[in-house]
């Protein structure tokens, strides 16, 4: 059993009164933000436990006494008290003697593992562009990743989130603020590809300034492609498409709300607050007249998921493509929109000061109420871990301690006058355990920052991979768990040349607020791992690439994640957490994606991680 003693000063509301920060040190949280984080959450029905899930596993008991199941096939089954241990796994539903009709998810425990170690690239899909990209990296550049990976040996890619923003200019830039995680961002089409595209549906000459940017513009992207989807939408829709009314058929009225509320955004803007009164629920009879009175342009925006749909599962082939899931959504997105019943309203959630932000972090989402969720049948959470994970065979989830609490900010207040809210985590890693399960899909668990005890034991009993990263480990790599995605940095960390060269360090001196004196020994600190493996302190950047590489492949580790921007020998990362005046998540890699397999600095990192795996 997992320990959970962690959890004695957690009150009714969820809220942890003590905790002990990420530097071991014990802290309190404030009565005024105790009482206005209960104010938000609210207290739950009394009958919550008799209408909540059950999530559980063959061979357990329910503690329910009798009940009838009614399975996903149609099949009914008399449990008494315990699960059989041929339960089938899967959502079903409860019926007990008391008349509760309940969901009932039966998990198989544990995720799904590949069975051989190997390497892959961590890639930023935006700012991976060819010489055939409209200005941003898309799903025919991650096709080419991919082809070169296979062709290399290696075994997966790990992708920056794919998920969509609302469809007006300016575009969201973070990838970590999505409107929806359950739908895909029409930014990342390859146009030329698109079913009914014709040339002349886009100037050349406005696509290769595009691409000739220093910097991913995502407007004058997303409108010179908006404008060439349309015309190769009305070329496609005006006879029909049986084969795209079918997979609409088949994805149900989620897709039909999103598509709705996307060509609702178009007319009144990315945030629903902000709407006509009578638009801002998803069931108004409003919302369903505009969708009759609207029914081309809804119509187009569900054929762009379609497109992408087609274009990612070409794009991945056989490779695991491990997509990122992100802790939460925008608050006036699309998700939001739908299920803003279960969020808290005027809350945002981050993290407390820790080793990758001293000020500590507020990211500007808003959370759902725990026992809301629950009430939900978990419904959100399924559908965002389900979607993520189609059709591509991995997932990565971002800030995974956000499943056992997550830092609560009210509104007005600074990062660090939050207090952590508890979530259900059994019930959702067993979710995500059984989502992995049915797709075959290998989860990592963004496991850093300020971790609880008892969260990486219950992680590993689940099998899912923690993330393993060379900056923050003081163990030998060679002593990190087989159980694992090891990496030298993240999208939020330096890379190896600007950790190396010093330029990161005055990046974040110049963008962050960060006092010097931590800025600086947080480089001292990682450098000097550097020069423990052996490296000179005055060894070249390709030098220091080699030597963070070497030590990262003595790792043990499934999955071992090698950066584009290490191998392209890249200064600049592409995020430094809580700035706002610089170029984040916007910055391409200076070498084309379809020229990587030519450049000696990549070539010689595939060649230095592939001779380890021999060894």
């Amino acid at each position: 059993m997992v320990n959970t003693d962690y959890r004695s000063t957690t009150d009714a509301w969820g809220i942890q009164r003590d905790w002990v920060d990420a530097d071991d040190v014990p802290q309190r949280v404030s009565e005024d933000t105790v009482a206005r984080l209960r104010e938000v959450i609210g207290e739950a029905p009394d009958d919550l436990e008799r209408r909540a899930p059950i999530v559980s596993r063959p061979g357990r008991d329910l503690g329910t006494g009798p009940v009838t199941v009614v399975c996903e096939d149609g099949t009914e089954r008399r449990i008494d008290g315990v699960l059989p241990d041929d339960m089938p796994l899967g959502y079903h539903r409860l019926h007990d003697a008391d008349g509760n009709d309940r969901l009932l998810v039966v998990s198989p425990g544990r995720c799904w593992l590949p069975q051989q170690r190997t390497w892959g690239w961590a890639v930023q899909l935006y700012g991976a562009r060819s010489a055939s990209s409209w200005g941003i990296g898309d799903l025919a550049d991650l096709r080419t990743l991919r082809e070169w990976t296979e062709r290399e040996g290696g075994g997966f890619l790990l992708v920056n989130p794919l998920h969509a923003v609302a469809p007006t200019v300016p575009l969201e830039t973070s990838p970590y603020l999505p409107a929806t995680r359950r739908f895909r961002n029409p930014v990342y089409l390859h146009v030329p590809e698109v079913a009914g595209f014709a040339e002349g549906d886009a100037d050349p000459d406005a696509v290769a300034r595009a691409n000739a940017s220093g910097l991913v513009d995502r407007d004058p992207v997303w409108e010179l492609k908006l404008a060439a989807l349309r015309r190769s939408y009305d070329r496609r829709s005006s006879g029909g498409d049986p084969a795209f009314e079918a997979w609409r058929a088949e994805r149900g009225p989620g897709l039909e709300e999103f598509a709705t509320w996307s060509a609702l955004a178009e007319e009144h803007g990315p945030d629903w607050h902000t709407w006509p009164p009578a638009l801002r629920r998803p069931d108004g009879e409003d919302v369903e007249s505009f969708r009759r009175d609207h029914a081309q342009r809804v119509g187009f925006h569900a054929w762009l998921q379609w497109q992408l749909d087609e274009q990612l599962r070409a794009a991945t082939g056989d490779l695991t493509v491990i997509q990122d899931l992100p802790i939460g959504v925008s608050g006036g997105g699309a998700d939001a929109w739908a299920w803003q019943e279960g969020l808290a309203q005027g809350v945002t959630v981050g993290a407390p000061p820790d080793a990758l932000n001293t000020l500590g972090q507020d990211w500007g989402s808003p959370p759902m109420v725990p026992w809301r969720l629950r009430l939900a049948d978990y419904e959100p959470f399924i559908q965002s871990v389900r979607s993520t994970i189609s059709g591509a065979g991995g997932l990565r989830i971002d800030h995974v301690m956000g499943l056992f609490r997550l830092w609560w900010i009210p509104e007005g207040a600074g990062a660090t006058e939050g207090a952590y809210v508890r979530y259900p985590s059994d019930d959702l890693l067993d979710i995500v355990a059984l989502e992995s399960h049915r797709a075959q899909a290998v989860v990592v668990g963004e496991d850093l920052g300020t971790v609880e005890p008892g969260v990486p034991e219950a992680l590993s009993s689940r099998a899912i991979l923690s993330y393993k990263v060379l900056w923050f480990e003081e163990d030998d790599p060679a002593e990190w768990p087989v159980e694992a995605l090891a990496t030298v940095t993240t999208h939020d960390l330096p890379t190896v040349a600007g950790l190396w060269t010093g330029s990161d360090a005055a990046d974040q001196l110049a963008t962050t607020g960060m006092p010097e004196d931590d800025v600086r020994a947080g480089r001292d600190d990682l450098v000097a791992k550097l020069v423990r493996s052996g490296l000179s302190p005055d060894a070249t950047p390709e030098e220091a690439v080699d030597a963070a590489y070497a030590e990262l492949s003595r790792a043990p580790s499934l999955l071992l994640s090698l950066s584009l921007e290490d191998a392209v020998l890249e200064e600049r990362r592409p995020n430094v957490p809580g700035t706002v005046e610089r170029h984040n998540w916007r910055l391409p890699l200076p070498v084309p994606v379809d020229a990587l397999g030519d450049l000696p600095s990549a070539t010689r990192l595939v060649r230095l991680v592939t001779d380890a795996l021999r060894d």
